[in-house]
């Protein structure tokens, strides 16, 4: 999946028959997600990112975040998040 995000690759070209047939040829044992479950996946570890974030931030402060996100010259995405706040 980190392979799909960091080439920016929709995650519907994993339906396409031929792309689903070379990784076939390629791992025979190999499973290969649907598109919807690939999202679906994204979805639920986003979810969990921000719980653990907010069990980590101080109750009854105000807080401000920073994200921030670009490109290695590798091609490799990266992303930061930055948390400010007051004790």
């Amino acid at each position: 999946m980190l392979g799909f995000v960091s080439a920016h690759i929709p995650w519907n070209v994993i339906s396409n028959p031929e792309l689903r047939r070379s990784y076939k040829a390629l791992c025979d044992d190999l499973v290969l997600l649907s598109a919807t479950t690939l999202s679906n996946i994204c979805r639920r570890e986003y979810a969990l990112t921000v719980d653990a974030i907010k069990k980590q931030l101080p109750i009854r402060n105000k807080v401000s975040l920073a994200l921030d996100g670009w490109t290695s010259r590798h091609e490799l995405a990266i992303t930061s998040v930055i948390t400010y706040y007051m004790d």
